[in-house]
């Protein structure tokens, strides 16, 4: 805190999860501008809080003058989230940027605030990746707010498929898209994948399918039972020379869960390389820190 810059685009300021900070592993800073989200994975103290808040308020005169400090604390332990409103306001609509995208968050309820922060390498990928290929097709599979369909049209894809459960997280989705003057460029799916492999075989095949499922979540995916159902259908859903993104954040399953299964059952697939994490998510254990893969389709002889 006492070093940090002004954030402008939503980041992550303090990783602690990432166990380079001994003693602080339950603690992580995040800033949603003009907003700062404090997260602590165990109970802390009101004298923890006024702590923290006296540092945060004597940082903010330095590289604020005259903005009022505003931020948000949670508590996420035994499967409960508690948010408080610590000082200051939230805007409403709340619209955060990120390498010249805008979205819409919410930091005051739920414990998915409307953006990924440590996707952000993930996004830019997408989006330089759409950029050097004209007319790029994608399917944005467990789209969420649909992050990555804006980053894809940033740089100039064609076309995005977003598939995702929650009809909720579709309709932010959609909003995000409106932010950044996506009219038109993007559909939107609110179907269970396991029950839609004949419409997205139909509509595809694609250049980029992106996979970025939840780790566990019950009645829409487990990582340990469902990553190889879709491993097998990879195939079928790309192009010729077509890449596939799989994403995992599961702490207690390494970069080998994803790879050993996809040389079993994709052997076709080809793995080029495992893309970086924002730097601010350094972690002291990388196979705990959130994996990023890429593959790619044989070309066409």
């Amino acid at each position: 805190m006492a070093t940090m810059a002004l954030p402008t685009d939503a980041q992550r300021l303090f990783h602690g999860r990432g166990g380079l900070y001994p003693g602080c592993e339950h603690w992580v800073l995040d800033a949603f501008p003009p907003v700062l989200v404090l997260t602590s994975f165990q109970p802390a103290s009101d004298e923890e809080l006024a702590a923290i808040h006296a540092a945060l308020q004597a940082r903010w005169a330095d590289i604020a003058p005259g903005q009022a400090l505003n931020w948000v604390y949670q508590c996420r332990h035994e499967g409960r989230a508690e948010t408080r409103l610590m000082a200051g306001t939230v805007p409403e609509p709340h619209v955060v940027t990120e390498d010249g995208a805008r979205y819409r968050v919410h930091v005051l309820k739920g414990q998915n605030h409307g953006l990924f922060l440590d996707m952000a390498e993930g996004r830019r990928w997408v989006r330089n990746h759409a950029a050097s290929h004209p007319r790029l097709t994608v399917l944005n599979l467990f789209a969420y707010s649909c992050a990555f369909s804006v980053a894809a049209l940033q740089g100039g894809a064609r076309q995005v498929t977003n598939l995702d459960m929650s009809d909720g997280a579709l309709g932010l989705g959609k909003q995000n898209h409106q932010l950044n003057g996506h009219v038109s460029g993007a559909s939107f799916l609110p179907h269970d994948l396991f029950k839609t492999w004949g419409k997205l075989t139909r509509s595809g095949p694609y250049d980029l399918v992106i996979v970025d499922p939840p780790s566990y979540q019950k009645g829409s995916f487990v990582a340990t039972k469902d990553y190889a159902r879709l491993m097998r259908r990879l195939d079928d859903l790309l192009n010729p020379g077509g890449h596939a993104l799989l994403c995992l954040n599961a702490p207690e399953l390494g970069q080998a869960f994803l790879q050993d299964q996809m040389t079993e059952l994709a052997p076709q697939l080809r793995f080029i390389e495992r893309l970086p994490n924002p730097p601010a998510f350094a972690d002291a254990s990388p196979e705990r820190a959130l994996k990023v893969l890429l593959y790619q389709a044989p070309a066409l002889p």
